[in-house]
C-alpha cells in the first residue's frame, strides 16, 4: 500500500544546502516526493551551535518506517554524520515524523516522532506540504525561530 510519508531533514555543518540535497534524493529514492521551503532555525537541546537549514519531504511510498530509517541513516553517514553529542551540530540529521497513519512504538523508530508537535522547525515546513495535518493552534503553540530562505535549489 502506497502511503505518504513525511521526514524531517536539517544540516548546520558544513555545506548545508548539499547536505540537504543529497539527504533529499538519498531519502526519496525512485518514490515521487516533494519538498518544502528551506528555513533557518534555531537549535534546541540547549548545545551552541550554529542556526540549521531544516526541510520536510513528503515521499509516497511502500516503503515502511524501519526502511525509511534505514534510508535516513544511509543518507547521513554519506554526508559525514557523527553521533557525538545529543542534540549538537550535525552535518545532516533525518528524522522520520509520520508514515501514513502508521503507529510504530518500537524504540529504534516511533512514528509519529514523539516530539514532532512541539517544534516549529517542523512544523512550519509540514504545513506547508500537509496544511489538513497541522492546525493553526498547534502551529501557535509550537517552538523556535524559524524564517523562509527559499526553495533547496536556490540555497545550493
Amino acid at each position: 500500500m502506497t502511503r505518504r510519508a513525511y521526514l524531517s531533514l536539517g544540516s548546520n555543518q558544513g555545506e548545508r544546502g548539499a547536505c540537504l540535497a543529497t539527504g533529499v534524493a538519498m531519502v526519496a529514492g525512485a518514490d515521487p516526493s516533494r519538498t518544502s521551503l528551506v528555513y533557518q532555525t534555531e537549535p534546541v537541546g540547549g548545545v551552541v551551535q550554529d542556526d540549521f537549514w531544516n526541510l520536510v519531504l513528503e515521499v509516497r511510498t511502500t516503503a515502511s518506517p524501519r526502511e525509511l530509517l534505514e534510508r535516513a541513516r544511509e543518507a547521513e553517514r554519506a554526508c559525514g554524520r557523527t553521533r557525538e553529542v545529543r542534540w549538537g551540530p550535525r552535518t545532516l540529521d533525518v528524522d522520520v515524523l509520520l508514515v501514513g497513519d502508521l503507529v510504530s512504538d518500537d524504540p529504534e523508530i516511533l512514528v509519529p516522532h514523539p516530539r514532532l508537535w512541539e517544534r516549529a522547525f517542523v512544523l512550519v515546513p509540514l504545513r506547508e506540504l500537509a496544511p489538513d495535518l497541522v492546525s493553526a493552534a498547534q502551529l501557535r503553540a509550537a517552538v523556535g525561530r524559524v524564517v523562509a530562505l527559499g526553495t533547496l535549489e536556490s540555497v545550493r
